[in-house]
């Protein structure tokens, strides 16, 4: 069964929406990575997270060639945050990540892990029911990364 996966960072009021990609190597998927475009919008401008969600959703996960550890690019995210290093992003980013596999989609908040990096917070995975537009799902993760920003809008309710 084949699973799509998109990630979406909530950093200083600003939501993170990368292309997620699929590396291939000796004819195998592999791990997700984030590439160019990013979109970068206000948390509070509901319409234009929408947009920027559903597009990003509408082109699945393109498959790339795996870099190698020498040719492994610095991660997209640092140019957009305009910060030097992915510790320096992941200070007070709140990650989530939206997955979709045989029709059913799930939003999964993550949560800083004790030693460095994130980690899915189990206590909070969103299980959408079969049949779940991609406007629904939008929509759904707006409320949710609105509410962990402190932002409410009508628009999401």
């Amino acid at each position: 069964m084949k699973l799509n996966v998109w990630h979406l960072y909530l950093r200083n009021g600003m939501v993170y929406v990368p292309t997620v990609a699929q590396a291939e190597a000796g004819g195998h998927l592999g791990y997700f990575m984030n590439i160019d475009p990013v979109e970068v919008v206000s948390v509070a401008e509901t319409e234009a997270l929408q947009r920027a969600i559903k597009e990003a959703m509408s082109k699945g996960n393109p498959v790339v060639p795996a870099p190698t550890r020498a040719t492994f690019p610095k991660p997209v995210m640092l140019k957009y945050a305009k910060v030097k290093s992915w510790s320096a992003f992941e200070k007070g980013t709140l990650p989530w990540t939206i997955e979709e596999k045989s029709g059913v989609y799930q939003i999964k908040p993550g949560r800083r892990r004790p030693d460095r990096g994130w980690e899915e917070d189990p206590t909070k995975i969103e299980s959408l029911p079969p049949g779940t537009t991609l406007d629904e799902v939008a929509k759904q993760v707006i409320a949710l990364i609105q509410l962990s920003g402190g932002v409410t809008s009508p628009e999401t309710g």
